[in-house]
């Protein structure tokens, strides 16, 4: 009976779940289960600040003279976009966000006909920059310094 026994309490020992295995499989659930919840709390958080507008600045863009111009300015957006207008009418004018520490500019291009042209460009209504441009395909671009927090 003797020999019996022993060998009934080794298979009881090792049907019995090693209990450093559990503790190790319970550490690397809760680990994971910790970082799929800060994935969750992080991508709230990150949407919520996505999802707010970047501070920014009213700029008004304009054009004035004779003919038409190609017009292509600088306006909101991350990191500010191109906007272009092919042969508008003149005068033109508009007002647009510019986002802080975007240099606004606005450019203008004269067609195969000519003409005089003028661009200005104001931020928060102070005027910064005006340029003229004349004859065929004639050129001109307005640009200020890049807006800062302070110019707010």
């Amino acid at each position: 009976m003797g020999g019996t026994t022993g060998e009934s309490t080794t298979a009881l020992r090792s049907r019995r779940p090693d209990r450093a295995g559990l503790l190790v499989a319970g550490a690397l659930l809760a680990a994971c289960g910790g970082l799929v919840l800060y994935g969750v709390l992080d991508s709230e958080d990150g949407d919520a600040a996505r999802g707010r507008p970047a501070p920014a600045a009213a700029v008004t863009y304009e054009v004035t003279g004779t003919g038409a111009a190609d017009i292509t300015y600088q306006a909101r957006g991350e990191a500010g976009h191109t906007v272009t207008v092919d042969a508008s009418d003149l005068p033109w004018r508009k007002t647009v966000e510019v986002p802080l520490g975007t240099e606004p500019v606005i450019g203008i291009t004269l067609g195969d006909k000519g003409g005089q042209v003028r661009c200005a460009l104001a931020v928060r209504g102070e005027h910064v920059q005006s340029a003229t441009a004349t004859g065929a395909f004639g050129r001109a671009t307005c640009s200020a310094a890049a807006l800062a927090q302070e110019d707010r």
